[in-house]
């Protein structure tokens, strides 16, 4: 199967550059409220796609980092002291204004934060239930490091998804993660799916990885393995694609059907949902990964 290295992208990368009356509204509704998506922070191919439905990410906490990935083009540096007291109902009005059945809410990294942001975590899935009742949310978080009890204040808003993206193989995680450590990671992934049985949660664990970074098959595989392992119900595959120059460069292009093949490997070793292609990122075609979507398999 092909796989193509640096260079021009393929054909199977090409995005439709796309701006109807949808994709309007929702830029005008994110620039009104004052919000952040990942959609235009981290340069998601799938923009056009996702706003044209009306869908969005949303990004919490802030629009500047506290650590360095050498894959992300969300800014980094020193936040602003605290975070925003009216984000989370301007999040809730914004899902609400929009109409989701399954909203997405991640954020940047603030470990100047005691509880790493938990607290507005939790504050955001009230916020969207009380003006969307009935709408499924799923978080994105980051993994809190050395923050005691964060994961479970968010655990116990009882989101929808909890998920956390691994991003890449361990081999990778000093050039591509650093700061962030691939066991700590997975030990967050276990503790969601351990709390997730112990309350016999209608909940679902969710990671994601993105493939381009120097990794191989093989590693990849282990990686879905360790996630299985853990208690992971779904996970998502997609291509790594380099945001501007001083970023990680991609060390191959995966061809779709290589994703195909990984897809069906992580079938294989239990995954509830594998959505796996080139344009997939962690939160593309999020609806049907809620413990209330049709269907056992997922994938793409």
């Amino acid at each position: 199967m092909s796989e193509h290295g640096p260079g021009r992208r393929p054909e199977w990368l090409k995005i439709r550059l796309r701006t109807d009356e949808a994709f309007r509204n929702v830029r005008s509704m994110v620039g009104e409220l004052k919000l952040n998506t990942v959609c235009t922070e981290a340069r998601c191919p799938n923009i056009y796609e996702c706003w044209n439905a009306g869908t969005a990410t949303f990004m919490i906490l802030g629009d500047t980092c506290t650590r360095r990935c050498g894959f992300c083009s969300v800014n980094s540096g020193r936040p602003r002291p605290g975070v925003d007291p009216d984000e989370p109902r301007h999040v809730g009005e914004a899902i609400a204004r929009l109409g989701l059945r399954h909203a997405v809410i991640t954020s940047v990294d603030r470990d100047d934060l005691p509880d790493g942001g938990a607290a507005h975590f939790r504050d955001v899935i009230f916020a969207i239930r009380r003006h969307l009742p009935g709408c499924a949310v799923e978080v994105l978080t980051p993994d809190f490091k050395h923050k005691q009890d964060a994961a479970e204040i968010v655990l116990e808003a009882r989101p929808d998804v909890f998920a956390h993206n691994v991003e890449t193989v361990p081999r990778l995680y000093r050039s591509a993660r650093p700061g962030s450590h691939y066991d700590g990671s997975v030990a967050l992934l276990a503790a969601g799916a351990r709390w997730r049985d112990d309350e016999e949660a209608r909940m679902r664990v969710k990671s994601s990885l993105m493939l381009g970074l120097g990794e191989t098959d093989e590693e990849v595989v282990g990686v879905m393995r360790d996630l299985r392992d853990a208690g992971v119900d779904v996970v998502t595959l997609g291509q790594y694609l380099q945001p501007t120059r001083e970023h990680l460069p991609v060390d191959r292009y995966v061809s779709p059907e290589q994703f195909e093949s990984l897809a069906r490997q992580g079938r294989d070793l239990g995954f509830l949902h594998v959505e796996a292609g080139p344009l997939v990122r962690s939160s593309y075609h999020a609806e049907r990964h809620r413990p209330d979507a049709p269907g056992k398999w997922g994938h793409s």
